[in-house]
C-alpha cells in the first residue's frame, strides 16, 4: 500500500489497487481514439478515474490522468485537453501527485501547439490550474518564465515584466538555487527594460552573492550576467564607487581571468570608475588596493592615470588631456575604447566629472601644503576662474573633505584648521616634556663623557 495526498491535503493510504484494470482499459481507449473515437475513450477513462481517486491509488490515477491528456493531444483536440485538464483537475478529493503528473505532461505539449493562439491558451489553462498549489509552484513559475517572454517578443515589455514579478522564485523550496537565480535575474532585466530601477535594485538584493562563489562554469555565467545588470542600475544612479565594485568583482571571476580581453576591459572600466568617485575614506582605500594590482603592468596608461591620483602632486588639466584624452575616447589598437567617455551625454558628463575630480584632487594636496594662499594663486593652480574655485573649495569644506577659511575681503584661503585652547596647552605641555628629557639626556651624557675622561687620565 502506498500513501497518496488528497487535495485537501490529507493524507490517505490506498484502498485498492487498480494498477491491473488500468493494465486493460488503456490499450482499449487508445484503441478507440485511434478510430476517431475520442469522446468514447475519455468517458471510459474517467469512469475509471472517479474509482481510483476515490480507492486513493495515485499511481493509476495518475497514469488515467496523463492518459486522457496525451489522448486529447494526439488527435490535436486542444479545445478538449484545456477542458479535461480543468476538469480534472477541480474533482473532488483530486490527488495532489496526480494532477502534478498531469501538469507536467500538459507542459511538454506547449512547444508542439500549432499556433500562438492555441499556445496561449493552454498556458492560460495551465496556470489556472497550478494557481496557489505549492506542489505545481515550480511548473507554474516556468510557464509564467514562457508567457513573459511571448509579451516580451510581442513588444509588451511592460506586460511581460509585470506578469513575472507575480512570482516570489525565493521562497519555493522544491526549486534549485540556480534556476531561482535565473528567474530573478530576468525579473532584474524586464525590469530595466522598462526602466524601473528602484523595484530592480529591490529584486536584487533576493540574490546571494554567495551562490556565485561556486567554480562552476554555469553558476560563473550567472554572476557575470548578474553584475552586468547591477552596472545598468548603478550608471543610471550615478554611482561610480559601485560601479568599480561590479567590474572588480567580474574582474575576479574565474572565467574572465581565463580571457585575456575580458579581464583588461574589467579592470579598465575598474580603475575609471574608482577615480570618477567622489574621494572618501573608502574611495581611497580601493584606489591603493587596486593600484597594487600586478596585472595593471599589461595597461600601462591605465596604471599611470591610477598613479596620478595617488601621487602628492598638482595635476595639470591640459597636460591631463595632452596625454590621455584621445586613450581613453578612441582608444587604441592595443586598448580598444572602453565606453565610459563615449560621445554620447552621459560619456560627456563622466568626462566633466573627471575634470571635477582632478580639481578636487589638487586642492586636497594644496591643504596638505599650504596654510594660507590667496584665492587668485589657487584659482591659477587650478587654472579655474576665481568664483569656480571658491565654490569647488566650499563643496569640499562642506562634505568635510578638507579644512578651509576664506576671507573674501583679503582674497586670502586659510587651510589651518583652528585648535581649542585645550589641544594648544596639550601640545605645548608635551613639546616642553619632550625638551627636559633631551635636556636630562644630554646632561647625562656629558656626566658621562667627564667621568670617563678622568679615569683613562
Amino acid at each position: 500500500m502506498t500513501d497518496a495526498l488528497a487535495d485537501d491535503g490529507k493524507l490517505q493510504k490506498m484502498e485498492v489497487d487498480y494498477s491491473e484494470t488500468v493494465d486493460r482499459r488503456l490499450p482499449e481507449c487508445e484503441t478507440l481514439v485511434k478510430d476517431g473515437k475520442l469522446t468514447e475513450a475519455v468517458e471510459s477513462l474517467l469512469s475509471l478515474e472517479k474509482q481510483t481517486r476515490s480507492a486513493t491509488d495515485m499511481q493509476s490515477t495518475a497514469r488515467i490522468l496523463v492518459a486522457i491528456v496525451r489522448f486529447c493531444f494526439q488527435v490535436e483536440n486542444w479545445e478538449a485537453l484545456n477542458e479535461n485538464i480543468l476538469l480534472l483537475s477541480k474533482r473532488r478529493s483530486q490527488l495532489k501527485q496526480a494532477v502534478q503528473k498531469m501538469v507536467q505532461e500538459a507542459y511538454t505539449y506547449l512547444e508542439k501547439t500549432p499556433d500562438l493562439d492555441t499556445k496561449l491558451k493552454l498556458i492560460d489553462t495551465l496556470r489556472t490550474v497550478t494557481a496557489g498549489k505549492i506542489y505545481v509552484e515550480i511548473e507554474r513559475a516556468r510557464l509564467t518564465m514562457t508567457l513573459a517572454k511571448i509579451k516580451e517578443n510581442q513588444g509588451e515589455v511592460a506586460e511581460a515584466a509585470t506578469i513575472l514579478q507575480e512570482l516570489q522564485v525565493e521562497t519555493f523550496g522544491s526549486m534549485e538555487r540556480k534556476e531561482k537565480v535565473e528567474f530573478i535575474l530576468e525579473q532584474m532585466r524586464l525590469c530595466i527594460a522598462k526602466k524601473d530601477y528602484i523595484r530592480t535594485q529591490i529584486i536584487s538584493k533576493k540574490v546571494s552573492l554567495k551562490f556565485f562563489e561556486s567554480t562552476a562554469e554555469e553558476v560563473q555565467a550567472l554572476k557575470l550576467r548578474f553584475y552586468q545588470l547591477m552596472i545598468q542600475i548603478d550608471q543610471h544612479e550615478g554611482a561610480y564607487l559601485d560601479i568599480c565594485k561590479h567590474y572588480r568583482a567580474v574582474y575576479d571571476t574565474p572565467i574572465t581571468k581565463d580571457q585575456p580581453e575580458k579581464w583588461k576591459e574589467a579592470l579598465k572600466n575598474a580603475v575609471l570608475y574608482l577615480i570618477l568617485a567622489p574621494y572618501d575614506n573608502e574611495q581611497s582605500d580601493l584606489i591603493h588596493r587596486i593600484s597594487l594590482e600586478k596585472q595593471l603592468e599589461e595597461i600601462p596608461i591605465f596604471k599611470d592615470l591610477l598613479k596620478n591620483f595617488t601621487t602628492k602632486e598638482l595635476m595639470r588639466w591640459q597636460q591631463v588631456c595632452n596625454i590621455y584624452e584621445k586613450e581613453l575616447k578612441q582608444g587604441s589598437d592595443a586598448n580598444p575604447a572602453t565606453g565610459v567617455f563615449s560621445d554620447t551625454e552621459d560619456g560627456k558628463k563622466r568626462w566633466t566629472d573627471l575634470r571635477n575630480r582632478v580639481v578636487e584632487h589638487n586642492i586636497r594636496v594644496m591643504a596638505m601644503y599650504y596654510t594660507r594662499i590667496t584665492m587668485k594663486r589657487l584659482a591659477e593652480l587650478l587654472e579655474l576662474s576665481e568664483s569656480e574655485a571658491e565654490e569647488f573649495l566650499s563643496n569640499l569644506v562642506v562634505k568635510k573633505t578638507v579644512f578651509a577659511k576664506v576671507d573674501r575681503l583679503a582674497g586670502i584661503v586659510d587651510f589651518s584648521a583652528h585648535r581649542d585652547p585645550n589641544e594648544v596647552l596639550n601640545a605645548w605641555s608635551g613639546s616642553l616634556n619632550e625638551l627636559m628629557q633631551l635636556v636630562n639626556k644630554t646632561t647625562h651624557l656629558i656626566n658621562k663623557e667627564e667621568m670617563l675622561h678622568q679615569f683613562t687620565s
